[in-house]
């Protein structure tokens, strides 16, 4: 029989295949649709037809019809990606950000949904291996997402807290709320220090109640667009 070899386990046919019928895979992105609201001041996605199926009859064989859709919006809607150019200038955009930094990554979920807890600070953080891992920070607003209160008193990453994870090797960090940072801190501290250390940061996740812990593996990848520093991804 065969044998699938990894880098540190080899696997025959059967196994692999028993492996993957294990594997359960978890949405933990918002949808988007036209006219929703991702951040009060943001406008919506208009999303439009721009082949109708009636219109390609006239292009194909009778009984083929195709649609083609188009979409108009803002980098930042949804669940998306900042890239080190959404800060910096010559920071890496969308096309400068490698597979290995945004697929497949190992994943330690820190659980924040103690009531009232809005700073999560370096020693909220303090318990978790987060060395070379996604750190997915789950606070439990995205329960109050499209709507008026999804902006007040948000949780967000103190400056302390982004250190640390810089300090510690963290490759991602991600958030279920409406920005990483205080949103009254025109600074930015997070989104500063972490683009600065090359660490994408992924925003409005969703879902991450579903997640173990550990064990789980992340991958948020969006379009290699040139010059874009943001993108909504399929978390």
């Amino acid at each position: 029989m065969r044998r699938v070899v990894s880098e540190d386990v080899a696997m025959t046919d059967s196994e692999t295949a028993g492996a993957r019928s294990h594997r359960r895979l978890i949405e933990l992105s918002h949808r988007i649709e036209a006219g929703m609201i991702t951040l009060p001041g943001l406008p919506g996605p208009e999303i439009t037809v721009h082949l109708s199926r009636e219109a390609s009859k006239a292009a194909y064989a009778p009984g083929t019809t195709f649609e083609i859709g188009r979409i108009s919006m803002v980098a930042n809607t949804g669940t998306y990606l900042d890239s080190p150019h959404h800060r910096f200038e010559d920071g890496a955009d969308l096309a400068g950000m490698p597979l290995e930094r945004l697929a497949d990554l190992p994943t330690v979920v820190a659980k924040l949904t103690e009531p009232g807890r809005r700073c999560i600070d370096a020693g909220a953080l303090a318990a978790y291996d987060v060395t070379g891992k996604a750190v997915l920070l789950h606070t439990g607003d995205d329960e109050r997402f499209g709507t008026p209160d999804y902006v007040v008193d948000p949780a967000y990453l103190a400056r302390d807290a982004a250190e640390w994870l810089i300090d510690r090797g963290a490759v991602l960090v991600g958030i279920d709320a409406a920005n990483i940072d205080d949103m009254a801190d025109g600074e930015r501290p997070a989104h500063t220090l972490l683009l600065a250390a090359g660490i994408p940061i992924v925003e409005h996740l969703t879902g991450l109640e579903q997640l173990p812990r550990t064990g789980a593996r992340f991958t948020a990848a969006p379009p290699r667009v040139v010059g874009f520093g943001t993108f909504p991804v399929r978390a």
